[in-house]
């Protein structure tokens, strides 16, 4: 049984304008911490099947497939590294979006749903880690769509398409 990490905040925007800007997978380096930039590998940019690669300090990065997409409504992209599985610490891990509305307003909630290879033990360490940087990202999108300022220094995206064969 997975692990679940998971923050919810109301937005002051209509769900048609969250989604409008939610939909686009460039715009996670705005508000995920430590991005600094977003590529798609080859094929789609949007839906299901899309896959990017999400850049971090240092060379560092870590590739996202969209694995449900619900229109207007939210999606789940699946975390992991190349053709591999997801990445170390993770046995497996998803990251989920979800969108509902609130009168004129929209709650979002994210949700990161994980195994590590330690198994539970290090699941209940780790907890408290996972919560609060689901969290910040939740914060983070919060501020970036209500203000369209970008949330995080060390952003510099790039949307271009690359070779991952």
């Amino acid at each position: 049984m997975p692990a679940i990490a998971s923050h919810s905040v109301l937005l002051d925007l209509p769900p048609q304008a969250v989604w409008a800007k939610l939909r686009d997978l460039s715009l996670a380096p705005h508000y995920v911490p430590g991005l600094t930039g977003c590529q798609f590998h080859p094929g789609a940019t949007e839906g299901l099947g899309t896959s990017r690669r999400v850049l971090r300090k240092g060379g560092q990065y870590l590739d996202e497939s969209v694995v449900q997409w619900q229109e207007g409504t939210g999606f789940v992209l699946r975390l992991h590294k190349g053709g591999n599985d997801s990445p170390f610490p993770f046995r497996q891990a998803s990251f989920s979006y979800a969108l509902q509305a609130d009168g004129n307003a929209t709650r979002i909630t994210l949700q990161m749903n994980y195994s590590l290879r330690g198994g539970r033990l290090f699941e209940r360490l780790l907890a408290k880690s996972f919560n609060k940087v689901v969290q910040q990202i939740a914060e983070n999108l919060k501020a970036y769509y209500e203000t369209g300022r970008t949330q995080n220094p060390d952003m510099a995206v790039s949307a271009s398409n690359i070779d991952v064969a």
